[in-house]
């Protein structure tokens, strides 16, 4: 699995990080080491899904996290998560 991960400001494309994972763990343990290791690399806390990010996630293997996920405050709009290739 490989995921992507973007901080967006602006319309622009600020940091991004891709995560690639080939175990033989689930999906969704994968999708959240992948956001471990992304905030790691980011220098970020890690934010919380809210039912509208599972939602959007689970739909379209994308989803954003906005600042209303982040229990501090991000110099960015919105973290993007993106699975690129699956298993």
């Amino acid at each position: 699995m490989r995921i992507w991960f973007k901080e967006w400001a602006n319309t622009r494309l600020l940091k991004d990080f891709t995560y690639e994972d080939l175990t033989d763990d689930t999906r969704t343990h994968k999708i959240f080491r992948g956001l471990d290791e992304a905030c790691r690399q980011l220098d970020l806390a890690r934010p919380n899904w809210l039912d509208v990010t599972v939602r959007d996630f689970k739909r379209h293997s994308k989803a954003r996290f906005t600042k209303d996920c982040f229990p501090d405050e991000i110099g960015f709009d919105y973290l993007e998560i993106e699975v690129l290739e699956e298993d």
